[in-house]
């Protein structure tokens, strides 16, 4: 190891790019949870899709799949072509929900 390769010197360089790093041999700052996986039910995980931003966009290739899926599955003739991706969402929650009653 090189004279100027010490512990300190690296200690000090990272330092000096981060004057708010933890010493060396010091616990870690808490972090802050992932308010996407967080099970506070506060958490932004789930939004109503009434509050979609993009909610009154056309439904989703996914979407259009999986309603048609569900459509024969339940027998339901549920599948509209010019559904909204929130329309499509509450669509598909139902349409789970009368198959999984089925069950």
């Amino acid at each position: 190891m090189a004279a100027y390769d010490t512990l300190e010197t690296r200690t000090d360089a990272r330092r000096a790019a981060d004057p708010d790093a933890p010493k060396p041999g010091s616990a870690a700052k808490a972090v802050d949870v992932n308010p996407k996986t967080a099970p506070d039910p506060a958490s932004n995980a789930e939004k109503d899709p009434a509050d979609w931003v993009s909610g009154d966009e056309p439904m989703t290739g996914a979407q259009v799949s999986y309603l048609k899926t569900l459509s024969e599955e339940t027998g339901a003739a549920a599948f509209k072509p010019d559904l909204t991706k929130a329309e499509a969402s509450m669509l598909i929650d139902e349409l789970k929900t009368a198959r999984n009653q089925k069950r």
